[in-house]
């Protein structure tokens, strides 16, 4: 239903561009309100729409909306997904370091690795722990949108997105506020704090917003960290599309059955990293990332059923928890013990 990625859903969006223009529409509205609200209150565009697409939940019932909520789930996340590759540059991740550059992969995939065992623990199959430990790990509701994306219908379903953007959302507004507070308690110099809040902090604007608050070093610090985990997504979505079949029984997928964002993903950062677009090409593609990945989530929202939601309980959360807990105590021991 929402971002399937090998169209392997029953439902479809048949009809002209008059189907889809009611539910884009909404879409629409729901992302420039969202927008809005991020502006004039200093929150993330993503948890803006999320809330808002919740709170326009009971629209799902009207068939009119299904065609351009489809669209906007599915389509539109995909070509967001692959515009998030203008975000990053082979020059940024260079600069880090190699010490610095295998930490962050050994915390991203520590983070996935206790996401899925976590899961697993609490009832739970490897999909939802794998799309729960990859939004904390990488670059949250981003992360997230993407995973579901890869791992398809067959092994994921709205109502498990949605909890996991709820709770990546909240966990990660929590970590903008208490990280920074911890950083100046134990004295981090502006490398270290940088590297913490880069490497733990799940949204890439709470990250980027955190390290600028402990200050202009360690935001430029937090900034190159959290790129190179932005990087570490598309081979990340590979590896989940290769070892993880989209229905159970079914063979692996092969290499050349790699969804296209994730090429798409790979070409572009490369072509960013040559240096030859130009940077306002760059703001411009950014932002068109920014609202396609919220037009996405504002269109999952509002198809999610909440029923399913209330009955999931706490547990699911847990998992969330457990992969944000993992993921700061490892950021906090490479900050003191391998960086600077």
């Amino acid at each position: 239903m929402a971002a399937d990625l090998y169209n392997d859903v029953g439902e479809t969006t048949p009809g002209t561009w008059r189907d889809h223009l009611p539910g884009l529409m909404i879409v629409a509205l729901g992302v420039l309100a969202a927008g809005f609200l991020s502006d004039n209150y200093g929150v993330p565009l993503t948890l803006m729409a999320l809330l808002l697409g919740l709170a326009l939940n009971f629209l799902s019932v009207d068939t009119r909306l299904t065609p351009g909520l489809v669209f906007a789930s599915r389509s539109l996340l995909r070509w967001g997904i692959m515009l998030v590759g203008l975000r990053v540059t082979a020059e940024q991740i260079v600069a880090l370091g190699p010490v610095a550059l295998l930490c962050v992969a050994a915390i991203v995939a520590s983070t996935m690795a206790i996401g899925i065992l976590a899961a697993r623990r609490l009832g739970f199959d490897t999909a939802f722990g794998t799309l729960a430990g990859g939004a904390v790990a990488i670059c949250g509701a981003s992360a997230a949108m993407a995973l579901v994306a890869t791992l398809g219908e067959k092994r994921t379903n709205e109502a498990q997105l949605t909890l996991v953007l709820v709770g990546v959302s909240a966990m990660s507004a929590t970590a903008m506020l208490v990280y920074p507070a911890i950083a100046h308690l134990l004295a981090l110099s502006d490398l270290r704090a940088g590297f913490l809040l880069g490497a733990s902090i799940h949204d890439v604007a709470q990250a980027l917003g955190a390290g600028y608050a402990y200050s202009d070093g360690a935001g430029q610090i937090a900034a190159i960290v959290k790129l190179t985990r932005v990087a570490l997504l598309a081979p990340v979505l590979a590896i989940v599309a290769l070892f993880l079949p989209r229905q159970p029984g079914a063979r692996r997928s092969a290499v050349f059955s790699l969804p296209w964002f994730v090429v798409g993903f790979f070409v572009l950062a490369a072509i960013n990293s040559i240096g030859i677009v130009p940077p306002s090409v760059s703001t411009l593609a950014e932002k068109a990332a920014a609202g396609l990945l919220a037009a996405a989530v504002t269109a999952t929202a509002i198809r999610s059923p909440l029923s399913q939601l209330v009955a999931a309980g706490p547990r699911p959360l847990l998992v969330i928890l457990a992969a944000t807990v993992v993921a700061f105590i490892l950021s906090l021991a490479a900050a003191l013990l391998m960086i600077g």
